[in-house]
């Protein structure tokens, strides 16, 4: 062990917290940790102040549908109560982020499990295939966010291009328009109608990810297509 990461384990035991390596990452555990608030679905704040985003999930942003229930899911679960974090370090907003636990329970894959949210990983971990697990049970149940809509038959995916320059074209095969909500991994969010037995094309530049990204179309009904790539 190099003597710096000695100092560290010495330091960490010291003072009851754990530090350990995990699939290249550098982690620290925690326990204790007294959540004060909810912010949203997939970040709280401890009492201490720090913020901590959910690693490896991304649920609704606020006024989307089923944000308001992800938010409460996790309320119930976790605010003013005592939680266990696994720290992978902070993102660019000074947030922690983090697996977390609650009475040995893995928040981040009950959150997919109940469809609550959707996998949103750059880097896979220890936690990943359950993570994927649990998104793919959701999924294949319909459950949360994952309900079908009656219009999933209408719309198709006539060309992804996700290389510069980058392309989707949606074709509507119904007698009747779609008002559509489609977005990436991350937020970038488009709103579109497409009219009745029409196609729609729209070019990007740098949106989504050549490494792995997906596709959700929903309208106001539910799901009408998902695609991941990687």
């Amino acid at each position: 062990m190099e003597l710096k990461h000695l100092i560290i384990v010495i330091l960490m035991i010291s003072s009851g917290i754990f530090y350990y390596h995990i699939t290249g990452y550098v982690v620290f555990e925690t326990s204790g940790e007294i959540v004060a608030r909810v912010i949203d679905g997939d970040t709280f704040e401890l009492v201490n102040g720090q913020k901590v985003r959910l690693k490896g999930i991304n649920t609704p942003e606020k006024s989307w549908p089923f944000s308001e229930e992800a938010e409460e899911f996790v309320r119930e679960l976790v605010e003013n109560k005592s939680v266990e974090i696994e720290n992978y370090g902070f993102d660019k907003y000074g947030r922690i982020l983090a697996h977390v636990f609650i009475d040995g329970r893995n928040l981040n894959r009950e959150i997919l499990e109940n469809g609550f949210g959707t996998l949103y990983y750059y880097e896979e971990d220890s936690h990943y295939k359950e993570l994927k697990r649990a998104e793919e049970f959701a999924r294949l149940n319909e459950i949360g966010l994952w309900k079908k809509s009656s219009n999933a038959d209408c719309l198709g995916i006539v060309e992804f291009k996700t290389d510069e320059p980058e392309k989707l074209v949606l074709e509507n095969d119904c007698d009747w328009s779609l008002e559509i909500m489609y977005k990436d991994d991350a937020t970038h969010i488009y709103e579109v109608e497409i009219s009745a037995n029409s196609i729609y094309t729209e070019e990007f530049s740098h949106i989504w990810n050549t490494e792995g990204d997906s596709i959700y179309v929903y309208d106001s009904e539910g799901l009408l297509i998902f695609y991941r790539y990687d």
